[in-house]
C-alpha cells in the first residue's frame, strides 16, 4: 500500500486520459494514491471515443479475460449511475443467414452454456420479436443472443468520467500539455516538471515517443479501423440488441470454441475475399440518442495513410444491408481510429520502464471491455 509521508498521501501521475488512463487513475485512487492525470489534448480524442461503445464480454474467451470483462461491465454500470451518463444492457445478437453460420452458432450455444454464459439460440421469428423489425428477414435462419453486453456512448462517457473522478476521488487533471520525457519520480512537460512516487504511462499509440527502445522491443503493431455513424429518423427507431453479421464470428477469440469455425472462415476467404483482406466484420450499436454506430475494418502496420477509403465504407455498408434494414438510415459522420495490438498472443502490455515507472497499454480493440478490470488487477499487485 502507498505510504503516508509527512502527513501526505503517496502521489501518482497517469499519462493519458483515454479509457486505460482513466481506469488506472480510478484503481490508483482506490489504493490510496493522490492522482494527477496529464493529457496532451484538451479532451480525450483518441481511440477511446472512436469506437462502438460496446462492453463486450461475449467476445472474450472463458477464464481471465471473460471474468475481467464481466468485472469491467460491473464497474461501468456503477459509474454510469453515479456520473449520470446513458447506458443500456442491450445484449448482443449474432445472426446467421447460411447453414455453416448457423452450425457455428449452435456449437457456440452448447459451449457457452457449459461455461455458464447467458446465451440462447433464437429462431428467425424470435429474432424479429426482439429487434423491432430492423433485421433483414430474407434467408434468416436465426441468431445467438447473449445477455451480457452493455452499450454506452463513448463520447459522452469518456467526456464525463474526468469530472466524476475529480468529484469522487479527488483526481487532478492537467489538459493540453504534453509529457515530453519521464524518469524515476518525475515527468517533464517541456521546461516544466512534476514529481510523483509512481508514474503510469497509459498514452495509447503515443507511448513509443516516450520509450522508443521499449516500444521497439515489443511484439506490437498498430491497427487502423474505419467506422461510421447514422441516424434513423423513424418514430420507433430502437434496434434492441446490438447486431452482428456472420463475419464477426471469425473476429472474436471466444468464437474459436466452435469446431466448425475454420470451415466457415475458409468459405469467407473464397467468397468474401475483400472483406477478409481488409479485416472487415460488421456490427451495429445504438446510443441513447438513437444514433447508430457501424463498422469496422482492420489494417495493421506502423504507419497509415491519413485518408479514409470510401471503398472500405461501401464494403461495410453492402454487408450491413445483408442483415439489417437500412433504407431510412442517414449518414452523419465517418472516421478512423488507431490502437495498439500485440502480435504474440498477449492481451496487454504491462512493463516497468524505470524504477517507479510503469507502462500499461496494448489492450487492442477491447479497451472499453477490459480496462477497468485490468487496471484493478494490475494496480492491486503494485
Amino acid at each position: 500500500m502507498p505510504e503516508i509521508k509527512n502527513g501526505k498521501k503517496s502521489s501518482a501521475i497517469v499519462v493519458g486520459a483515454g479509457i486505460v488512463g482513466l481506469a488506472t487513475a480510478r484503481a490508483l485512487s482506490l489504493k490510496g494514491y493522490k492522482v494527477t492525470v496529464i493529457e496532451r489534448s484538451e479532451r480525450a480524442v483518441g481511440a477511446s471515443v472512436r469506437n462502438f461503445g460496446m462492453i463486450w464480454p461475449v467476445g472474450q474467451p472463458s477464464g481471465v479475460l471473460y471474468d475481467r470483462a464481466i468485472r469491467s461491465k460491473m464497474i461501468w454500470k456503477e459509474i454510469a449511475g453515479e456520473a449520470r451518463f446513458w447506458h443500456e444492457e442491450s445484449g448482443s445478437l449474432h445472426l446467421a443467414y447460411h447453414k455453416d453460420e448457423w452450425k457455428v452458432l449452435q456449437e457456440l450455444e452448447e459451449v457457452f452454456i457449459k461455461e455458464g454464459r447467458g446465451v440462447k439460440l433464437l429462431s428467425s421469428a424470435e429474432v424479429h420479436g426482439i429487434t423491432k423489425d430492423v433485421v433483414n428477414p430474407v434467408n434468416l435462419l436465426g441468431g445467438l443472443y447473449s445477455n451480457t453486453e452493455m452499450i454506452i456512448d463513448p463520447r459522452e462517457a469518456i467526456g464525463l468520467l474526468p469530472s466524476w473522478l475529480e468529484q469522487k476521488h479527488g483526481t487532478h487533471f492537467i489538459w493540453g500539455k504534453s509529457v515530453t520525457a519521464v524518469e524515476t519520480g518525475k515527468v517533464f512537460l517541456g521546461r516544466e516538471s512534476m514529481e510523483a512516487d509512481l508514474i503510469c504511462i497509459c498514452s495509447g499509440a503515443d507511448f513509443e515517443s516516450l520509450y522508443p527502445e521499449k516500444f521497439s522491443e515489443l511484439s506490437i503493431t498498430k491497427c487502423k479501423l474505419q467506422m461510421m455513424r447514422f441516424i434513423n429518423p423513424g418514430k420507433d427507431n430502437r434496434i434492441g440488441a446490438s447486431l452482428c453479421g456472420g463475419l464477426s464470428l471469425v473476429h472474436y477469440e471466444s468464437f474459436k470454441a466452435a469446431a466448425s469455425l475454420a470451415a466457415l472462415k475458409e468459405r469467407y476467404r473464397q467468397e468474401l475475399t475483400e472483406y477478409i483482406d481488409n479485416g472487415i466484420h460488421v456490427m451495429v450499436s445504438q446510443n441513447g440518442n438513437g444514433e447508430l454506430t457501424v463498422g469496422d475494418s482492420h489494417h495493421y502496420g506502423t504507419t497509415f495513410s491519413p485518408f479514409d477509403e470510401s471503398k472500405i465504407n461501401q464494403l461495410i455498408m453492402d454487408y450491413l444491408k445483408t442483415f439489417a434494414k437500412t433504407g431510412h438510415w442517414q449518414p452523419v459522420q465517418s472516421w478512423h481510429g488507431i490502437y495498439l495490438k500485440m502480435t504474440n498472443g498477449n492481451t496487454e502490455v504491462f512493463l516497468q520502464a524505470d524504477e517507479g515507472v510503469f507502462i500499461l497499454n496494448g489492450v487492442g480493440g477491447a479497451g472499453m471491455t477490459l480496462s477497468f478490470g485490468l487496471a484493478e488487477e494490475i494496480i492491486g499487485r503494485l
